[in-house]
């Protein structure tokens, strides 16, 4: 089954919905990352947020996502756009745990309690939105419904799940969030809520093969839904060999002139893929004299 995200309206526009499935996105970050579960759990619950905040914005645009909780995993780091594009990657991919109380992956060991979870959006204005709250308990969850009423004066409701095969490759993964709009009654709050609390996981649910639409119905119920966009969801990232060449240019002729006596060769590593490239000596050279143009 391919990846993709459904956007729409529940309860009459009351309440807006989104749901996705994540499991081929998430499988391609632990393929590249060589993720171990605990970490695969938490790097796909973040960009599962991602990929679906990232569709509530219109145009160009892309948002950043970082996550720092004092936990051994490090930072998350997670960028997305509007077209159903996400990266990311963790500081330290090699961390497992245990079950927790819940029988689940111990996310929040991993990601820890202390620290912040941090949005930058890119809205193609002069200054970019940047809101930050503190995380609240780890599990990542809770702390994006958090977000999104501390931050964005949104109250929300948002479930993210991944389940890990025991080789820790990805087996489902998955999300869904709901907003709810102003002056909506209480009732319907209510209603949602209970509706949430009866709610299998979202993994569980996405493992066994509710699909994005099925899963906002099971929330809303198929009456009270109008489906407004679906499109799918991928892997991406945005770097290339040109974008290296342009920052190692920055460095400078004097910078670049000793990796050429050093080494005579330099190689560059994209965080969020993994992706490497290779420099040669000519291509330093040139790098060297476009730096030294550059300078004049």
């Amino acid at each position: 089954m391919e990846d993709y995200l459904v956007k729409a309206l529940a309860y009459g526009g009351k309440i807006r919905a989104i749901a996705a499935r994540t499991t081929e996105t998430v499988s391609e970050a632990q393929r590249r990352h060589q993720t171990l579960a605990t970490a695969t759990a938490a790097l796909g619950r973040a960009m599962t947020a991602g990929v679906m905040m990232g569709s509530m914005m219109k145009g160009d645009c892309r948002l950043t996502i970082k996550i720092e909780g004092g936990g051994p995993i490090g930072a998350i780091i997670v960028d997305a756009n509007t077209n159903g594009e996400v990266r990311g990657y963790v500081s330290n991919p090699h961390v497992h745990f245990g079950p927790n109380e819940q029988g689940k992956l111990d996310v929040a060991r991993a990601v820890g309690k202390s620290g912040t979870l941090t949005v930058v959006k890119d809205l193609g204005l002069k200054e970019k939105f940047s809101g930050q709250v503190p995380l609240v308990s780890g599990e990542l969850g809770e702390d994006f419904t958090y977000y999104f009423a501390a931050s964005e004066q949104v109250p929300s409701a948002v479930g993210l799940g991944v389940l890990v095969n025991p080789d820790h490759s990805v087996r489902a993964a998955g999300g869904f969030i709901l907003q709810v709009m102003p002056e909506t009654p209480e009732s319907v709050v209510a209603d949602l809520e209970n509706r949430i609390k009866g709610l299998p996981p979202v993994s569980t649910m996405i493992e066994k093969g509710v699909s994005p639409e099925d899963l906002l119905k099971e929330i809303a119920g198929e009456g009270e839904l109008k489906f407004l966009e679906r499109f799918p969801v991928r892997f991406a990232c945005s770097c290339s060999k040109e974008k290296f060449k342009d920052a190692m240019i920055s460095l400078g002729g004097e910078e670049l002139q000793s990796i050429i006596d050093e080494d005579g060769f330099a190689e560059t590593q994209c965080r969020f893929c993994n992706e490497k490239y290779f420099f040669n000596r000519e291509e330093l050279e040139e790098m060297k004299a476009a730096a030294q143009r550059k300078k004049q």
